[in-house]
């Protein structure tokens, strides 16, 4: 089985907290398992999060993640104000926006790899 979260990092600014999770080929139940207490924990601990993930070779979800993304985006629908997703230029990537959407009252945009930094900062920018 390959893992698919790779790694998750909180970044502090005094506009917000940026937490970035880095996944990296098919992400499987496990590594919601592993990365979702995270996630909560940095919630409870900071309040509402700005989102950063950062797709690198991504492949998809087995049916299991897909699953537990579901449940996370129900538990967390108010905890993230901005999702900045950061992949290649791949059509299906971009319409993973468009499914996130209605699980959310995050603000959601889709950057390509090259504009990691735009990405930062318009997650730390208040407003858009």
């Amino acid at each position: 089985m390959t893992i698919g979260f790779d790694e998750i990092r909180l970044q502090k600014t005094t506009n917000a907290s940026v937490v970035t999770l880095v996944i990296k080929g098919k992400l499987a139940k496990e590594d919601y398992e592993e990365f979702v207490p995270q996630l909560d924990w940095l919630i409870e601990k900071n309040g509402a999060i700005n989102l950063l993930v950062e797709l690198v070779g991504f492949k998809g979800w087995t049916l299991g993640a897909l699953w537990e993304d579901t449940k996370f985006a129900f538990k967390h629908f108010a905890d993230v104000h901005k999702l900045a997703v950061v992949g290649k230029v791949q059509l299906w990537e971009k319409g993973m926006i468009g499914f996130a959407k209605p699980f959310s009252r995050a603000k959601i945009r889709y950057f390509e790899s090259a504009d990691k930094q735009e990405a930062l900062k318009w997650l730390t920018t208040t407003g858009e």
